[in-house]
């Protein structure tokens, strides 16, 4: 049913094609649970982020030329001829790396709130999907420039599909266009990387849609009871939060655009790509680290791919390894100390990724892989055992508004309120 507008204009569109009134509802007067803190500001900071690399992205499309005999002159030409060009390509260059900051804590506060757990387990997994096309996306975008680090990035990355049994070497020669990463690979990953940030906007929205069937998990990771004030209009008590959070963002941005744009690149990029000179330490992008330290871990190519791969396919799996009907890390005191741990496991990974395959390097990296799967697979299985979790409050507004201390359950009591109940 159509809102009345106030405009003719909008009345008139909103009668036929009511989409003011589904904005309006979404955006504008959408419950939102009062208790959320600015690590919420993350989702709508990475959907800020997105748009920020489309437009710019486009922009460099204009005129980029997708050949490697010109690739890396375009390149050049984009960064000293093209009006504000240099400005373009930092901010599309350096929004790849906050991109995915953002959406690393984005996806970290959903690990230690439990926004994977039940009924929210298809928005998790639409996130890390999310996170996948962001790699893919990423890895081709490092691919264009043509330098030495995408020439030989891209050779060393699509070669550990011919790991896989049979049809590896097939595979590869497909993922090329050829029997070397050439004119055609560089082609099709343009074509590739121009596609999916559409495919990811559209995962996007299917992420809105999922979140918006249950409303936003809050820090006390209860559900917001009918009837009563756990609730605030999305505007404008969060449009002010975010809007807050994303001048904070903007300016740390700007400071790496203006002031550090190459702090987060490598400087070997800037060398053309030359097939018979193999850079002395061949890295990926900051953000790739801790994958490709977990494939580093394992002397057989095969089980390093397996490896790296099962690091992310772990998490499609983690609402069903994590059985704790308690959600947020506030009130389960052991698996607070095994989040933090995982955290720091994963920072050691991104450091030990950058580093040679030699010596104490590989050993330590074997130690914090075997850590990182024995996290999911094992501690947090058991965590939902043996573990005592701390009392819930009955509602989000106890605590708000300052009724905690009559308003705290037992944590029994807690245990069998375990049915979810719909958002109003």
């Amino acid at each position: 049913m159509s809102q009345q507008f106030s405009n003719p204009v909008v009345r008139w569109i909103d009668h036929r094609l009511p989409v003011f009134t589904f904005m309006n509802h979404e955006l504008t007067e959408y419950p939102t649970p009062r208790n959320l803190s600015y690590w919420w500001n993350f989702g709508s900071l990475a959907g800020i982020t997105l748009v920020i690399m489309i437009v710019s992205g486009i922009t460099l499309a204009m005129h980029y030329t997708a050949h490697v005999d010109y690739a890396f002159d375009s390149v050049e030409r984009i960064m000293r001829d093209v009006n504000y060009g240099w400005l373009i390509r930092y901010i599309h260059m350096n929004g790849a790396s906050f991109f995915f900051i953002v959406v690393y804590i984005h996806i970290f506060r959903g690990l230690y709130y439990g926004s994977y757990k039940a009924p929210r387990e298809i928005l998790w997994m639409l996130g890390v999907v999310i996170m996948l096309l962001m790699m893919a996306t990423a890895f081709m975008g490092y691919v264009l420039p043509w330098g030495q680090m995408s020439f030989w990035g891209a050779t060393v990355i699509t070669n550990l599909f011919s790991a896989i049994p049979l049809v590896g070497e097939s595979v590869v020669t497909w993922l090329w266009g050829g029997f070397s990463v050439d004119n055609a690979t560089l082609n099709r990953f343009y074509a590739l990387h121009y596609l999916l940030p559409f495919v990811i906007v559209g995962v996007v929205v299917l992420h809105l849609v999922a979140l918006h069937r249950f409303g936003s998990n809050n820090p006390v990771g209860i559900d917001i009871k009918k009837g009563s004030k756990d609730t605030l209009p999305f505007h404008p008590y969060y449009t002010i939060k975010d809007a807050f959070g994303l001048g904070v963002f903007l300016i740390i941005f700007c400071a790496f655009v203006f002031f550090a744009p190459n702090f987060l690149g490598h400087p070997d990029n800037y060398i053309p790509a030359d097939p018979l000179v193999t850079p002395a330490h061949i890295v990926p992008e900051w953000y790739f680290l801790p994958f490709y330290a977990i494939l580093r871990a394992v002397p057989d190519k095969l089980g390093g791919v397996l490896l790296m791969f099962g690091a992310i396919a772990v998490l499609f799996v983690l609402p069903w390894l994590d059985r704790s009907p308690v959600r947020s890390g506030q009130f389960r005191p052991l698996f607070k100390i095994f989040f933090w741990l995982l955290v720091i496991d994963v920072i050691a990974l991104t450091y030990l990724g950058a580093k040679p395959a030699e010596g104490v390097y590989v050993t330590l990296t074997r130690v914090f892989t075997i850590w990182y799967f024995l996290h999911f697979l094992a501690i947090l299985p058991l965590l939902s055992i043996f573990e005592t979790t701390k009392p819930l409050p009955r509602s989000i507004t106890e605590p708000v508004t300052g009724g905690a201390g009559a308003g705290f359950a037992t944590a029994a009591a807690s245990r069998s309120n375990v049915p979810m109940e719909k958002d109003q």
